[in-house]
């Protein structure tokens, strides 16, 4: 999960749990599935792995001080190892730091999969042992070397279904400007932004990779008018929508859930013309805790059960495709992997972004800056 999605997962919980709609133990829960810890304090710095002791990095929050009951407390009674959580953020820099350094503290990381793939590649993360996390637990074409899927999530078309007498069903629809009058807003930090721009200027999504850049930047920049905001964090796309900023966004799909049931459907989404991003876990070569321990935990973490209490505090699709039965009826229109919902989107290319992120981005960022 980027680091962008993951910080606002974690904002996601605190506005639950402030609303009252969650409770704190649930909200505890919800972050442990997330990180998939025993959480000691989010925003820790310097956790050390010990004997019977994992540490997993991610990007922080508020500290917490309970035993996680999605995955930690259950792989601590499996196994007697205590997974600890420290959110100073596996940034590309510091697990390069963490590697290099020759006496690593970390563990685990919640890295991108094509970040994880470019520092395996370096010798800076450790193959994943498929001997002990089970193949058949993930899904089909989203196996990496250096990193273990873990969940997604997507960026879809929310909209305000107020302003149209036709919903859009396509990202044709939404760079229409004359048919669906109204700014739009889309996403500051690239991903995804250039599939949905090739998708609505007629690519077929077998068709997407490598990607175009050239005729994706022209359609963004040509569209620049029409777009109200790029947005940097969940909550601010979710608010231009609110305040009627935009009447059309690409958004993270699990903010467009909590529109959705907030608004009571008067600001919605479709999966139409989806675009799926997965998330990774990833191994810190010569972790402390030892690689056996690591892999043993991501394997603990594909348990089906335990991955429903991660989309239903999120909505983040489970990675094993057991989990999408498990999800109650009345809420599978909101998991992005469901059998239902899986066909109308198109997944980033962990490949084309490993080589090429970085110098995409470069060139994104100019044009929507200008």
């Amino acid at each position: 999960m980027n680091s962008h999605f993951q910080n606002d997962c974690v904002e996601i919980l605190k506005e639950r749990q402030a609303r009252g709609q969650i409770s704190r133990r649930q909200m505890l829960q919800g972050l442990g599935a997330l990180m998939g810890t025993t959480a000691i304090g989010l925003g820790a710095r310097g956790a050390h792995a010990e004997t019977g002791k994992l540490v997993f990095v991610n990007w922080g929050g508020d500290a917490l001080d309970a035993m996680d009951e999605a995955f930690g407390k259950p792989f601590t009674a499996e196994t007697g190892i205590k997974v600890l959580y420290d959110g100073s953020g596996p940034t590309e820099g510091a697990i390069i730091a963490q590697a290099k350094g020759g006496n690593p503290t970390w563990d685990l990381v919640d890295a991108e999969p094509f970040s994880a793939q470019a520092l395996g590649r370096q010798g800076m993360i450790e193959p994943i042992d498929y001997d002990i996390v089970d193949p058949a637990k993930q899904r089909e074409g989203f196996q990496w070397e250096y990193s273990s899927s873990c969940y997604f999530y997507s960026y879809v078309i929310a909209y305000d279904a107020t302003q149209f007498d036709t919903p859009p069903t396509s990202l044709a629809d939404f760079f229409d400007a004359e048919k669906f009058p109204g700014k739009r807003a889309m996403y500051k930090w690239g991903a995804g932004m250039w599939e949905a721009a090739l998708l609505a200027d007629g690519v077929a999504p077998e068709d997407l990779y490598p990607l175009d850049l050239d005729r994706a930047h022209k359609k963004i920049e040509g569209f620049k008018e029409h777009i109200g905001a790029f947005w940097g964090g969940g909550a601010e796309s979710q608010s231009l929508l609110l305040n009627g900023d935009v009447s059309m966004a690409l958004i993270w799909n699990t903010r467009a859930s909590l529109l959705h049931k907030d608004t009571e459907g008067e600001i919605t989404f479709t999966w139409d013309d989806g675009i799926i991003g997965p998330g990774g876990i990833a191994v810190v070569k010569g972790n402390p805790g030892g690689t056996e321990a690591a892999m043993r935990y991501i394997a603990a973490t594909q348990e089906p059960e335990r991955q429903v209490v991660l989309f239903q505090m999120l909505g983040n699709g489970p990675s094993n495709p057991a989990a999408d039965a498990l999800i109650p009826q009345e809420e599978r229109k909101f998991n992005p992997m469901d059998p239902e919902n899986l066909p109308k989107q198109t997944a980033l290319d962990m490949d084309w972004y490993e080589k090429n992120y970085s110098t995409a981005l470069d060139a994104y960022l100019q044009i929507i800056s200008a």
